[in-house]
């Protein structure tokens, strides 16, 4: 990249046959999909991927696979999160060699009880830091148990060199935000949100420069962030509000289902499957889902009729 990534990131789904079995042909009408959407990049094997459930070799396939077909339309970042250091630094050596453009990482973690002090988690970053030369986005989220301090990520950003975009989806992530960016100067390239959207606008307002969602509505939530940048901050606080009923759906009733439920009604992918012991989407649940979907009229529930 040559230019500091902006914009909307959003996580790319892993599509299963009903037997649970990858679909890789739905894979690559999942990332052909996305990028119709204008999305300014795509994320893999995250955990909107379901990728604490695939199987190391699947994620091997599936990370070439990705890469070969998007084939430098956009950027593709690549989660390498594991406990393991020595398997971070691995899955990122890996990934660079096929072509990402960026990986993602948490802090490891194994449970509450198995986090490492702040020094283990400083070097775990700083060794998938020294094998590769793309930039480190760190994923700061609650599910890790991990506290990553202002300070201590502020420290990363400028003590490893490539270590430059952060997600920050922790509760009150505006005020960190805010604050990564004054400590952290020119070494905090790109500050983004997750949690699909939920807190973007307080998050645009606090510096942030784009969002990692999941791919159920980029097509929507893109405006939001473009309008934001150019200044329209009306423009983005109508859009945001468009969009938050089924933002606020998706993030307290469906979860990483989401968008595949929605993917599979729009003829993208065959299958909205989700391995066990992920369950199945409540039919009232679902019914929900597509209604705000038709009503913002989402490319994925039109892609592939």
């Amino acid at each position: 990249m040559t230019q500091p990534l902006t914009g909307i990131l959003p996580v790319a789904p892993t599509p299963f046959h009903d037997d649970g079995s990858l679909d890789e042909p739905g894979m690559t009408r999942v990332l052909d999909c996305m990028i119709d959407q204008g999305v300014d990049a795509i994320c893999i094997l995250a955990n909107y991927s379901e990728q604490f459930l695939l199987a190391d070799e699947e994620r091997a396939a599936l990370t070439r696979l990705c890469l070969e077909h998007v084939a430098g339309r956009v950027p593709v970042i690549v989660t390498i999160s594991h406990f393991s250091t020595a398997i971070a630094v691995a899955r990122a050596r890996a990934a660079e060699a096929m072509g990402a453009a960026m990986v993602m990482m948490m802090p490891p973690y194994h449970g509450v009880g198995l986090v490492p002090a702040e020094a283990g988690i400083f070097e775990h970053f700083a060794a998938v830091g020294e094998a590769i030369a793309i930039p480190i986005m760190v994923q700061d989220a609650p599910i890790s148990g991990a506290t990553l301090s202002v300070p201590f990520l502020a420290r990363m950003a400028r003590e490893i060199a490539n270590l430059s975009y952060f997600k920050i989806e922790t509760p009150f992530a505006a005020d960190k935000l805010a604050a990564l960016i004054a400590a952290g100067g020119a070494q905090v390239i790109g500050p983004f949100d997750g949690e699909e959207a939920a807190t973007l606008l307080a998050d645009l307002d606090a510096g942030a420069t784009g969002t990692m969602t999941s791919a159920l509505q980029p097509d929507q939530i893109r405006r939001i962030v473009t309008r934001h940048r150019a200044g329209d901050l009306e423009g983005a606080l109508d859009q945001w509000q468009h969009c938050l009923p089924l933002i606020n759906h998706e993030n307290r009733q469906c979860g990483l289902r989401a968008a595949k439920t929605v993917m599979m009604a729009g003829g993208v992918i065959g299958s909205d499957h989700v391995r066990h012991p992920l369950k199945p989407m409540g039919e009232r649940t679902r019914a929900r889902l597509l209604d705000l979907a038709r009503r913002l009229d989402l490319v994925a529930l039109n892609w592939g009729k």
